[in-house]
């Protein structure tokens, strides 16, 4: 997870109501949200988007989430949710004029699950196989955006170094045809390496993947 990405904490919830002892339903303004997706929404930016969820305060991991939907006066859009428990929102300018609402359905207390965003590629840009072009793509694709970001924010923003490719399979370890590990899940290349790179080609595809930063 890219920290210069996890901008949106706790003070995004508007309201919330208890469904139970351990769960809660809570409201944040959908123009929290729009602040941020629309600075991807440009061709420089295309394969990337934003994944919300929430961490569990102390433990690191992610709070369950039952369910998430945009609402507005007039109707109520569902939200899809991965099994990990982050959603995106689409770049909707109509949905913040119409003071729209976004709707999450938490199987945990409210007050112990702190808001996260993640910066990643888009589900279509996740593959078994990629040519060398279409890495190099990716990580323009992160530089750009952190090149943007660092204009007015370059003493807070990291530069990007590399891609780093996750897997579901946190114990996984392998050596890809190209010579390259993946260990516990995590595979990490070096901009250097993409540069000279004959493609990629994993055991399978990843569930996500981020840039590496330094600062």
């Amino acid at each position: 997870m890219i920290r210069a990405a996890l901008f949106i904490a706790s003070s995004l919830f508007v309201g919330f109501g208890s469904t139970s002892v351990t769960a809660e339903t809570i409201d944040v303004e959908y123009s929290r949200f729009y602040s941020h997706v629309k600075k991807l929404d440009n061709e420089d930016t295309q394969a990337l988007q934003f994944a919300f969820g929430f961490v569990r305060v102390g433990e690191g991991r992610l709070c369950g989430v039952n369910g998430a939907s945009i609402v507005t006066d007039k109707k109520t859009m569902s939200l899809e949710v991965t099994d990990e428990g982050r959603f995106t929102v689409p770049t909707e300018k109509a949905l913040k004029l119409a003071n729209a609402l976004v709707r999450i359905d938490l199987n945990e207390r409210a007050n112990v699950c702190d808001m996260s965003v993640q910066l990643e590629t888009k589900p279509e840009y996740l593959k078994q196989y990629y040519k060398q072009e279409e890495l190099t793509f990716l990580y323009e694709q992160y530089e750009a955006f952190f090149n943007e970001m660092g204009s007015f924010l370059s003493f807070m923003m990291p530069s990007v170094k590399g891609l780093m490719i996750q897997f579901d399979d946190k114990n996984l370890d392998f050596v890809t045809p190209q010579g390259v590990q993946i260990n516990n899940g995590v595979l990490h290349l070096e901009q250097e390496w993409i540069n000279e790179a004959k493609g990629l080609t994993l055991p399978k595809a990843p569930l996500r993947v981020t840039a590496m930063a330094s600062s």
